[in-house]
Order: C-alpha cells, then structure tokens, then sequence
C-alpha cells in the first residue's frame, strides 16, 4: 500500500516536471534544472498544480494609495521584461485604480508612469501566498484530527479509530520528549506546546512531499516559518527561567571572575544562537530533500534519454523513502532540543 502510493506520487511528479519540461521545449528553451528547482522550493503568488492549471491566490498590497486587493491571474497573465537590480528580468504587471504593479521574483513594486519599478515607493505585501495557504490547510488538518481524537475519548473510554492511532504518539512526545527533558514536575506546562511544535512540523513535512496535494508546498523548507518557530521556543525557554537559569548565564557559579569576561559573553550570545540554530537545522534539512529529489528527476531532462528513466525513477523513490523518515526525525529534533532548552530554564538548582 505505501509502495503503490510512493509510485503514484512519483509518476505525478514526473508528468508535473515533464509538462513544464515540455513546454519550454516547445519554445526552444534549454531545460533550465536549477530554475526549476528554484521554482518548487519557493513561495509564490500561485498555486501551480499541472501544466497551465495553477490556482491563483489572492493579492493583498498595502500602498501610500491605500489597500489594494486583486487575484494574482492579472499578474501572471501579463508577462513583461522589466530592468531589476541593473539588469533586464521577466516580470509581471498589472494596472489597477489604486496604481501601477510589477512583480518580479515573487516581489512587488510600484510601477512609475514610464513603465520602470520604482523602488523607492513602499509596497507592504500581505498576500495569501501559497505557503501561507498550505500554513493554514496544515493547521486546519492539526484542528480536526485532535479534535476528533479528544471527542473520541470523550465518548468511550476504550480508544478507538483515530484517538488509537494518536494516542501513542502523544504518548511518544509526553513519555520519550517532554518528562526527561522538562522534568515531571513542570512539563504539564509546557506539554501543549511542545505537542503543538512536534505535530505541526510533522504534518506539513508530510504535506510538503505529496505533489498532489495540489503541487506540494515547501512550507517547513520556508526561514520565515521556521524563525517564528524558533523564535517561540526562544521567548519562552528565557520568559521561564527562573533565577538559577540567569545566574549560570551572567555569572556561571564557582568560575573564576576572569574567566567570566569571556564566559559570560558566550553564554548571553548562546541565547540568540540556539533558537537559530533550530530555525537553520530544520530550513536546511527539509529543502535539502526537495532539492535533491527534484535534482535527480531532472537528470532524465538533462540527458534526454529513456534508459536514464529507471534508475533516476530507483534513486527518487528511494530519497522519497527516506524523507518520510527524515519528516518525522525533523519534528522529534525540533521538540526534543525545545524540551532541553525549556528544561535547561525551570532546572532547579542543586545542592
């Protein structure tokens, strides 16, 4: 069953590349593979499924005009090539009451009247992009199925159906995460969170590797998502450390004091660089398996060759394999060193 899936998922993205690959061909156009790599990886204004089909998400820009709001069709319908940062790229415009718009590289400007962007206008751009979309898909999934769960176990003590399926793995995070790391006494605390963290990095890692939930979305694979992820285990590991926490930081006990002038620097900086070391490792990691399985798909592009097909075929699906146990590693990395972190702040002192 999961075998047959995987190879569904692995013939679509085949046709998906094969069409794009098609239709450049078709123009005369060299098989470009790291502008199509650049392309999946990326956030965009659209929703590309298969070939022409995309779906158009809306644009929402904020201007000296006031706010502006029209489908993002009018942008990609209206192909241009525009000068950008000293040299001449492929845009998208479009015209509206409220102004002028170029969109190049999925950012927008303000047009002037000659046509030209005009960087100095300021343009705040709160689109429903596609990760933002599949940002909200993935939370919405996370509602329902512990909703569900929590209404299962409201009805029968017995778990059955979905609740069995979950309730292990809340076990897992509570039992095998949060206890030894956080400690039985405060770990009741922080257990929602850390809960939230690990179900919500695993779902959208999964989402992101199936091309036909429609296109596939590189939502954890985004710095901005996994910043605020970050950012959250950060505020709360240093808005929960107690008095022992601050101490070990400004004044490390029983250290010399001039090795503190050195120590305590490093210990303030350890601060900011734990929270981006979580942001870089699981950014790193998730685009790293996209890129590699879209590398190898486009080798059979690059050599033109029907006996290539097979083995690159082998090659991806077994990468393919192999990240469904990587999405799953990611979010136990992320909670576990959250779990540490959370920990490290409520330890109470020894004596």
């Amino acid at each position: 069953m999961i075998i047959r899936r995987i190879l569904s998922i692995l013939l679509l993205t085949l046709t998906a590349i094969n069409s794009g690959y098609a239709s450049s061909s078709s123009d005369d156009e060299k098989f470009n593979p790291a502008e199509m790599i650049k392309h999946h990886i990326a956030d965009a204004h659209e929703w590309h499924l298969w070939g022409e089909t995309a779906i158009y998400l809306p644009i929402i820009v904020k201007t000296a005009n006031g706010l502006d709001i029209f489908s993002s069709s009018h942008l990609y319908h209206n192909k241009i090539e525009v000068e950008h940062e000293g040299h001449i790229a492929e845009g998208f415009a479009y015209t509206t009451e409220k102004g002028s718009y170029i969109m190049v590289h999925e950012h927008i400007y303000m047009a002037d009247e000659h046509g030209h962007i005009n960087e100095e206008a300021s343009v705040l751009d709160f689109s429903i992009t596609k990760n933002t979309l599949s940002l909200f898909i993935g939370a919405l999934i996370l509602i329902l199925v512990f909703v569900g769960t929590a209404r299962k176990y409201n009805q029968d003590r017995v778990p059955k159906g979905l609740a069995k399926f979950m309730e292990p793995l809340v076990l897992f995070v509570r039992d095998e995460i949060v206890i030894p790391n956080v400690g039985e006494k405060k770990y009741k605390k922080f257990l929602p969170y850390l809960l939230t963290v690990f179900f919500f990095i695993w779902f959208n890692n999964m989402l992101g590797l199936i091309p036909v939930f429609p296109g596939g979305a590189n939502l954890t694979g985004n710095i901005a998502v996994t910043a605020v992820l970050a950012i959250a285990t950060g505020l709360i590991t240093n808005f929960s450390g107690n008095r022992h926490y601050w101490s070990h930081i400004f004044a490390m006990p029983g250290v010399p004091k001039a090795v503190l002038i050195i120590l305590t620097p490093v210990e303030i900086l350890g601060i900011f660089t734990k929270p981006f070391a979580l942001a870089i490792r699981l950014f790193a990691n998730i685009t790293a398996g996209h890129i590699v399985i879209l590398s190898l798909v486009s080798i059979i592009f690059i050599f033109k060759n029907y006996y290539v097909s097979p083995i690159s075929g082998i090659m991806v699906l077994f990468i393919s394999c192999l990240e469904l146990l990587v999405a799953f590693i990611q979010a136990y990395v992320f909670t576990l060193l959250s779990a540490l972190f959370i920990g490290t702040a409520v330890e109470e002192a020894h004596h």
